[in-house]
C-alpha cells in the first residue's frame, strides 16, 4: 500500500499518527465541567435539581458522550449524586453531611496551620496567603469566581506545608466543600467566604502560634457548618 493511500484513511492500514482529535475532546470535557460547577456553584442548577443530557448537552452545545464524562467527574466530586432509580441529580446534602465534612475538614486544615506554624522562615507562606484572601474582598465578582477565591485559600494554606498527602486529602473532599456552599445558598455563603473570617487564620499563622491557629480554624469551620444547617431542612 502506497503512501497516499495511507493519507487517504484506508482503514485496514494503521496510520502512525498521534490521535490529535483527543485534544478537542478533552478540551470539551474540561469545558463542559468547568460551566457545570459554576452553574451549580451560583445556584442555576439548585440542589435536588434532576440533570437531563439532552437539556445540558444542547445547552452546552457538546455531544452527550462527552456530557457524560463531566457529569461523571461530578460524581465523584461529590456534586452530582444517581438517585434510586439511577438518574442524575445535583447533590443536596443533609445536616449530618455537612456537620461530617467541615469536621474532616477542620481536621485536615489544623494539621496544615499548625506545620505553617512551626516552620522556621514563614513570611513568604503569609504574604501569599494575605494575597489570597484579598481575591475575597471584592464582592461585586460572580459567585463562582468568590467560591473559586475561597476554595483557593484553603487549599493554597495546605499545599504551603509540602506535605503531599494533606494536600491530596483536602483536595478529596473538596467537591464535598462546594456542595456545602451550594446547600446554604448565595447570600449565607457570601457571609461564610467574609475576608474577616479568613484574616485571623493567617494572623496566627504569622505569629506563630500553633494553639490558636487550630483554634480559629476549628472555630472557622464548626461557625461555618452550624451556619449551614440552621438554614437546611432534611
Amino acid at each position: 500500500m502506497s503512501a497516499i493511500d495511507q493519507q487517504r484513511g484506508d482503514p485496514q492500514v494503521p496510520l502512525d499518527v498521534p490521535a490529535l482529535d483527543g485534544v478537542d475532546r478533552q478540551t470539551l470535557r474540561e469545558q463542559s465541567l468547568r460551566k457545570l460547577r459554576e452553574a451549580i456553584s451560583s445556584g442555576q442548577l439548585e440542589p435536588g435539581k434532576r440533570l437531563i443530557e439532552t437539556e445540558l448537552s444542547e445547552a452546552l452545545s457538546v455531544s452527550r458522550g462527552t456530557l457524560r464524562e463531566a457529569l461523571r467527574h461530578l460524581v465523584q466530586e461529590g456534586l452530582v449524586v444517581a438517585d434510586e432509580r439511577g438518574k442524575l441529580l445535583v447533590r443536596a446534602l443533609t445536616k449530618a453531611e455537612v456537620r461530617d465534612i467541615f469536621a474532616v475538614r477542620a481536621a485536615l486544615e489544623s494539621l496544615a496551620v499548625e506545620a505553617l506554624c512551626e516552620a522556621p522562615e514563614r513570611s513568604a507562606s503569609v504574604t501569599e496567603l494575605r494575597e489570597s484572601v484579598d481575591r475575597l474582598r471584592d464582592l461585586d465578582q460572580s459567585m463562582a469566581t468568590l467560591v473559586e477565591a475561597d476554595l483557593a485559600f484553603h487549599q493554597r494554606m495546605c499545599e504551603l506545608t509540602g506535605n503531599a498527602a494533606l494536600v491530596q486529602s483536602w483536595q478529596h473532599i473538596s467537591g464535598l466543600t462546594r456542595a456545602t456552599i451550594v446547600r446554604s445558598g448565595p447570600e449565607l455563603a457570601v457571609r461564610n467566604m467574609a475576608w474577616q473570617r479568613h484574616s485571623p487564620i493567617v494572623d496566627a499563622i504569622e505569629a506563630g502560634d500553633s494553639a490558636k491557629a487550630r483554634e480559629v480554624v476549628r472555630e472557622h469551620m464548626r461557625e461555618t457548618a452550624e451556619r449551614i444547617v440552621s438554614v437546611l431542612q432534611d
